[in-house]
């Protein structure tokens, strides 16, 4: 009995070893027109089955560590992760001056900044791992807006989560298909009481299934650790808040564990 047992465990600590998440990455080249976009993908390559795939929406900073660092994360819990490029070439913002313009940019004409979207999209789609059937998306600051008004525009997101993200629409009709989280700071001074009564009665006069949640606390920028540096640096009314931070990433699993 007691070498049966051993037997037991040696094969089953071999299967747990066997089928530990081996979290890999791709640094991807793709196409919008004629602007070269560059994108991240990560992804557990230990299981060879199709599963939900979530896109990555940069800060207004642009395609940094940060939203890479996001994407290993979702593909640590099992999910194909592609972390955008929405401003091309992989361009990044060192001052805010900059990386107003940059975003400017791509809001002035949302269609174009529609077309970047689908692009990075459509790679995560065509990925052989990605169940191109469920399909979300998660975007912080710049990009938590990027992914609302993608969702307004009906595209084929199954859910959404807006981190400490810009609330305004940049459409004139609002078809969302998906669900909707928005995790926003209580104390962010670039989303104001106004703009959030705004886009709840939206939610509700179109009967979209959202959650909208306040952190107590928290500043724009909540979930990011640079925050504070930046602020430090250019005087800005922004802030890293752990609790919110870990808070807001634990209502997003629990999002997507009912939305897939």
């Amino acid at each position: 009995m007691k070498k049966t047992l051993i037997i037991l465990f040696i094969l089953i600590s071999g299967f747990l070893f066997t089928t530990h998440a081996q979290i890999t990455t791709e640094e991807i080249e793709y196409r919008n027109g004629e602007t070269t976009m560059k994108g991240f993908l990560a992804y557990d390559a230990s299981s060879i089955e199709k599963r939900p795939g979530i896109l990555v929406v940069h800060e207004w900073w642009g395609h940094n560590d940060y939203a890479r660092k996001r994407a290993k994360m979702l593909a640590e819990l099992g999910y194909v992760a592609f972390a955008v490029d929405m401003y091309g070439d992989g361009k990044k913002a060192e001052h805010p001056e900059d990386a107003g313009k940059f975003a400017g940019e791509v809001m002035k004409n949302f269609s174009s900044a529609k077309e970047r979207f689908n692009a990075g999209m459509d790679v995560l789609k065509d990925f052989k791992f990605t169940d191109d059937e469920k399909i979300g998306a998660i975007g912080y600051c710049f990009g938590g807006g990027i992914v609302l008004n993608m969702a307004r525009t009906g595209a084929e997101l199954d859910g959404v989560v807006s981190f400490h993200g810009s609330l305004n629409s940049a459409v004139s009709d609002t078809d969302i298909k998906g669900k909707i989280l928005v995790c926003n700071g209580a104390d962010d001074g670039f989303v104001p009481a106004e703009q959030i009564e705004t886009f709840k009665k939206e939610m509700e006069e179109n009967e979209v299934d959202y959650k909208f949640v306040n952190y107590e606390g928290a500043k724009h920028s909540f979930t990011s650790p640079d925050a504070d540096k930046y602020a430090e640096k250019f005087s800005m009314p922004i802030a890293y808040n752990k609790e919110a931070d870990e808070k807001s990433w634990a209502d997003m699993k629990e999002f997507f564990n009912k939305v897939f």
